[in-house]
C-alpha cells in the first residue's frame, strides 16, 4: 500500500517514525457526465475568469480569501514554514476510554506502519501499552492541509489512526427528533427487545453492496440488449414500503417471522409496513357446524328441484296433447 504521509507518534520523549497509509477504500459507483445525443464526454476545464483561458494544472496555486475581499496567494513553502509541531508529528496528548469518544466524530481511517528497523521496538511497545490499558490515544497531527484530532488504537496488530472532527464541527441537533411527547409503552419496549434478542448477532460475512450488484446487473443487460431487471427490482422495493399504522401487531409478527427464520437457519426481516396480522383459523367445531349446514342446504336444494321436476311433468303432457289435437283439427269448406 502506498503510503500518504510520513511523520513520527510523538509519545512523551518516544519517537515512533511513521507511514501512513489509507484503511478503506471506496467501491461506491461513479458514473460519467455524457451528451445524451451523442454519447460524447463532458469535461470540466479550469478557465480564468479574467483572460476566459484554460489555466495548466502546474499554473494553479492556492488562494486564501480575506474578510475584505482580497486574495492572498499561499505556496508550498509559506504552508511548509508554517510553526506547526504536528506538521510531521502525530503528537500524542493523553489517555481515555474508548467510550468517551463518540463514533460521530471519527471521520477518516488509516494504518499506521512503522517506518524502518529502528521503529519496530518503539511501535509494538506503544501497540502492547496501548492493548494492555484497554485505552485508546488522543492525538493531534495535521494530514491533508489541516490540522486534525486523532485517535489511535489497536487493530489485530496494527496500530490505527482515525481522524476526529473537532468538537464546534459537530452540528446541533435540537429540531432533529420528534417534536411533542411521543408515549411508548413497556409492552411495545418488551417485543421490541424480544426482536432484538431473537435475530441475534449479525454475520458480517453477509453484508454485501446490493445496489452495486444490481447496477451491475443493469448495465450486463443493456449491455447483452436483453430485458433490463429493474422493473422486478422496483417492485421489491415498494413491497418494503408502508405506513406505520398497528406497531403492536407488526412487533409480534417479526419476532414470529425471525423465530421461524432462525429455526431454518435464516432470520429474515421486515420493514414496518401496514401489513395487517394475519387472520386466525376458525375453531374446528364451527367449521364442522358450518360444513353440515352446507350438506343441508345441498339436500334441500336437490329436494327441492326433484320436487319442481314432478311438478313440471303434467304441465309437460299437457302442452304435448294440447299441441296434437291443434295439428289434427281441419278447416271447415265455406259454401
Amino acid at each position: 500500500m502506498r503510503s500518504i504521509w510520513k511523520g513520527a507518534i510523538s509519545f512523551g520523549l518516544v519517537s515512533i517514525p511513521i507511514k501512513v497509509v489509507s484503511a478503506t477504500e471506496n467501491h461506491s459507483v461513479s458514473f460519467h457526465q455524457v451528451h445524451t445525443a451523442d454519447g460524447g464526454r463532458i469535461r470540466y476545464r479550469k478557465v480564468c475568469e479574467l483572460d476566459e483561458e484554460e489555466v495548466p494544472r502546474e499554473e494553479i496555486g492556492r488562494g486564501f480569501e480575506t474578510e475584505e475581499g482580497r486574495t492572498v496567494l499561499l505556496t508550498d513553502d509559506d504552508l511548509a514554514a508554517l510553526p506547526l509541531p504536528t506538521a510531521k508529528t502525530v503528537e500524542i496528548l493523553g489517555f481515555v476510554p474508548a467510550e468517551e469518544i463518540d463514533p460521530i466524530q471519527l471521520d477518516r481511517s488509516y494504518y499506521l506502519a512503522a517506518d524502518g528497523k529502528r521503529a519496530d521496538k518503539p511501535y509494538v511497545l506503544l501497540r502492547e501499552a496501548l492493548r494492555r490499558s484497554g485505552k485508546v490515544a488522543v492525538a493531534k497531527l495535521a494530514l491533508r492541509a489541516r490540522e486534525s484530532l486523532g485517535m489511535l488504537r489497536v487493530y489485530e496488530d496494527t496500530l490505527a489512526l482515525h481522524t476526529m472532527l473537532w468538537p464546534d464541527e459537530i452540528r446541533a441537533v435540537g429540531g432533529v427528533a420528534p417534536e411533542g411527547q411521543v408515549e411508548v409503552r413497556d409492552a411495545e419496549l418488551d417485543l421490541a427487545d424480544t426482536l432484538m434478542e431473537t435475530l441475534g448477532e449479525l454475520d458480517w460475512s453477509d453484508l454485501r453492496d446490493e445496489y452495486r450488484e444490481a447496477l451491475e446487473e443493469l448495465v450486463r443487460a443493456k449491455v447483452e440488449g436483453a430485458e433490463p431487471p429493474g422493473e422486478e427490482l422496483r417492485r421489491r422495493t415498494e413491497a418494503g414500503g408502508g405506513k406505520l399504522v398497528d406497531l403492536m401487531s407488526v412487533l409480534e409478527r417479526s419476532v414470529q417471522e425471525a423465530r421461524s427464520g432462525r429455526q431454518e437457519g435464516e432470520a429474515t426481516v421486515h420493514e414496518l409496513s401496514d401489513r395487517q396480522p394475519a387472520k386466525k383459523a376458525p375453531p374446528k367445531k364451527a367449521a364442522a357446524s358450518k360444513k353440515a349446514a352446507s350438506k343441508q342446504g345441498a339436500s334441500k336444494k336437490a329436494a327441492a328441484k326433484k320436487t319442481g321436476s314432478k311438478a313440471a311433468a303434467p304441465k309437460k303432457a299437457a302442452a304435448k296433447k294440447k299441441t296434437a289435437a291443434k295439428k289434427t283439427t281441419r278447416p271447415r269448406k265455406t259454401a
